[in-house]
């Protein structure tokens, strides 16, 4: 029986990650309807918190965690740091006047607290001297709505996340009104960002990966365009002499560190160093979603036996949201790229295997986990771990990113 995660980053005005909303079930059982959310919650605590950390999922920032009525009542989120939550009170709950006291207790106690999906319902008024964030969905309503309800609640000071922000018009708008917190992928979406010229640097970056990603490289052009960028190739030494290699080398020159690299783990190096230096000034949770991508989609490749020279499987999950880092067209940006015909079709069409790939990794992303089910059940055997192999991958490209 395996146990499955995902995180979704919540961002502040700034479009820093905050922290991130963890969505935890049963895989198998999530899928029938004889799992409550009281047990998905106990699962929760007792195979992610207490084996793993909610902090390592998290990378050391909040977690945004459901809880339902009973295990509200029966103080089950004090198994958890003040510090490390944020305790969300699903909309489904029945109110009681034990479920406002142990709120109460809760506040008390330190934790701060969220009303999940919030209706507006008058219902819940009497929570709000306790609750410290209100999550609105704004799909459920428009804008004049929201504009009431606040009016209604101003004397209480609660801090406005917005859900599901889809559009930089909604998201500036949400912003007159007063939230300061959100969550969607309008950050990722780049029909919501303006078009921005490449620098002569980026695009010798691009004609770098493109290099990268061909079946057979050229290490001498290779080594020529990386020895006009010192901070690159002070990198690329520096990963050289690392411990992912066994042992020390003494290099003598950059077509001399590529050779000894290897030709496969060469090109992903290239690749998502090069978009790093791309995406410089970005969101750093786009960077680090598309290492994770990159890291789980190579990682499944290499359970189901692909071929990994060039390493397709790599290239579509970290090029995935290379549009929104670069501010650009994904098919502009393809375009200048040398890259296999499938990866393209993959990234700009949808399909074949790699972009399979890309959607399973998605499932555990936004923890659709009846697709996860039915999507791993075609692509792997039933005893692979691809939980584990996720949050490996979560934290592989949260260690890179830390490294930079």
């Amino acid at each position: 029986m395996y146990c499955y995660v995902a995180r979704q980053p919540i961002f502040n005005l700034q479009k820093e990650v905050m922290g991130y909303e963890l969505l935890f079930r049963d895989g198998v059982d999530n899928s029938f309807p004889n799992i409550n959310a009281d047990e998905a919650t106990s699962k929760l605590i007792t195979q992610h918190h207490l084996m793993l950390g909610v902090e390592k999922i998290t990378s050391g920032k909040q977690a945004f965690i459901n809880f339902s009525a009973d295990t509200l009542i029966h103080h089950f989120p004090t198994s958890i740091d003040p510090n490390a939550i944020v305790i969300e009170i699903l909309e489904t709950v029945t109110i009681s006047d034990e479920l406002l006291l142990a709120c109460k207790e809760l506040h008390k106690m330190g934790y701060r607290l969220a009303l999940d999906d919030h209706d507006f319902d008058p219902k819940w008024d009497v929570f709000l001297p306790y609750i410290h964030i209100l999550k609105i969905d704004v799909r459920q309503f428009n804008v004049l709505e929201i504009s009431r309800y606040l009016r209604r609640v101003s004397p209480y000071p609660v801090t406005l996340l917005a859900e599901k922000v889809e559009t930089a018009e909604e998201y500036a708008q949400l912003q007159t009104l007063g939230f300061t917190l959100y969550q969607g992928y309008f950050f990722a979406r780049p029909e919501m960002i303006k078009h921005k010229q490449l620098g002569s640097n980026k695009l010798n970056l691009l004609t770098l990966i493109g290099e990268s990603s061909k079946v057979q490289l050229d290490f001498d052009k290779l080594a020529g365009i990386m020895q006009r960028d010192l901070d690159m190739s002070y990198k690329l030494l520096r990963f050289i002499n690392s411990a992912n290699f066994g042992r020390k080398q003494s290099i003598g020159s950059l077509k001399h560190a590529m050779v000894y690299m290897g030709e496969a783990e060469l090109k992903k190096f290239i690749s998502l160093l090069a978009l790093a230096n791309l995406a410089e000034g970005q969101s750093d949770e786009l960077l680090v979603m598309s290492l994770i991508r990159a890291r789980f989609c190579d990682q499944l490749a290499s359970i189901r036996g692909d071929h990994d020279n060039p390493p397709a499987a790599f290239l579509t999950g970290l090029f995935s949201l290379v549009d929104a880092l670069l501010e650009q067209p994904l098919p502009e940006l393809l375009s200048q790229l040398p890259l296999l015909d499938e990866i393209k079709s993959a990234l700009l069409e949808g399909k074949g295997m790699l972009a399979r790939y890309l959607a399973l990794e998605a499932t555990f992303e936004q923890g659709q986990w009846k697709q996860q089910i039915e999507l791993s059940a075609s692509l792997v055997a039933a005893d692979v771990d691809l939980n584990r192999i996720y949050l490996d991958a979560v934290e592989w490209g949260q260690s890179l990113l830390n490294a930079r």
